[in-house]
């Protein structure tokens, strides 16, 4: 679907290309022509051929540069052959002429036929030719062709800088998107087996002690690995999809706490046309439980989800217990990733606020969508 998408885009750009092209060649056309009759008189039918030839000069300059020039030398930093071309194609058009022949035999064939009906000058030659006059006559700069010429060289190599521009530019766009999407997937790719590991050793614990509730922590688990094999691949997955896991998370770690702790968790609002960035609200509640739950203190875990026609908001609260350095610095692991994660998927459209005041840890997690 990408690829035919990307191919739908090349060629509709390609077509705009090409239209550009001919519409700004068609300028030309009209500016040179009523440029050369601004001196009074009409083109022949000789006078035309005349004309295409004059046109396709300057086209052949116009491509030369764009396609050959450029490309093979001047983007490549050759610039003394690329110059040293260019020079060589400015010394063809200023012996050629072009313009001063365009102007010359724009009304040949009617000249001719005017003066068999007049009489000319007794030392004129009636099937001299324009270039034989000419060249009777010292050579002269043929100004307008060299103006031509800049103009057309400037404008070629404009073009194919921007060009030049554009698709360093895209290339650029391309790369920063894939440093992004390996990083993310990276990120998740940390998230998934420190969660798991965690699961498991509470779902080990209740099997040694062989608890009744070993089957039901057995169901709930598969229910998250569904989660975690099926949605986790997305950017994006259901609110829905992800408050489940969340209470899925939340039933397993009840199973394991004792009577001191007190568990609040509640989900406000319509959630179901939301959608939200897979795990991103279990490395903050997963936080809760791994740091904020005592054997021997009361504490209490927070947890609230709520969802409203322009954001969603996650609010999670547990007490702050002391704990070994090694367990300290992969809590700062786990807030760090997922800081990461808002930052790349939610530019500019998140507000997250982390306390730890007042012997608490505070998550206020509001996203705009």
């Amino acid at each position: 679907m990408q690829k035919a998408l990307a191919y739908f885009v090349c060629m509709n750009r390609n077509r705009k290309m090409v239209v550009f092209h001919i519409l700004g060649w068609a300028l030309f056309c009209a500016l040179v022509v009523a440029f050369v009759r601004g001196f009074g008189q009409s083109f022949s039918s000789f006078g035309v051929l005349f004309f295409l030839m004059f046109v396709l000069v300057y086209a052949a300059l116009f491509y030369t540069n764009a396609l050959l020039l450029l490309p093979r030398f001047y983007f490549r930093k050759n610039y003394l052959a690329y110059f040293g071309a260019i020079f060589l194609l400015l010394v063809a058009v200023y012996f050629s002429r072009p313009f001063e022949n365009l102007v010359l035999h724009r009304g040949e064939g009617m000249r001719k036929e005017e003066l068999r009906f007049r009489k000319p000058p007794p030392d004129f030659d009636l099937e001299s030719s324009p270039e034989e006059e000419r060249g009777k006559q010292p050579l002269r700069l043929d100004i307008v062709s060299v103006v031509l010429f800049v103009a057309v060289l400037s404008v070629s190599s404009v073009q194919q800088i921007v060009r030049q521009w554009q698709t360093s530019e895209r290339r650029a766009a391309q790369a920063e998107a894939d440093k992004v999407t390996a990083e993310l997937l990276f990120l998740k790719a940390q998230i998934n087996p420190h969660f798991l590991f965690n699961t498991l050793n509470n779902i080990y614990s209740l099997a040694i002690t062989k608890s009744e509730h070993t089957p039901d922590a057995v169901l709930k688990l598969s229910s998250i690995l569904r989660y975690l094999t099926d949605d986790v691949r997305h950017d994006f997955v259901p609110l829905p999809s992800e408050v489940n896991c969340v209470r899925n998370y939340i039933e397993l770690q009840k199973l394991r706490i004792n009577r001191k702790v007190t568990l609040e968790f509640a989900v406000e609002g319509n959630i179901e046309d939301k959608k939200i960035a897979p795990l991103l609200f279990m490395t903050f509640i997963e936080n809760a439980f791994k740091y904020g739950i005592s054997s021997h203190e009361a504490c209490t875990i927070s947890i609230h989800i709520r969802a409203d026609e322009r954001s969603i908001h996650l609010f999670c609260k547990n007490r702050i217990f002391d704990r070994e350095e090694e367990e300290t610095m992969r809590e700062g692991v786990g807030i760090s990733n997922a800081k990461k994660r808002l930052a790349y998927l939610y530019p500019e459209k998140y507000l997250l606020n982390i306390d730890t005041q007042k012997e608490h840890f505070t998550v206020d997690l509001m996203i705009i969508t």
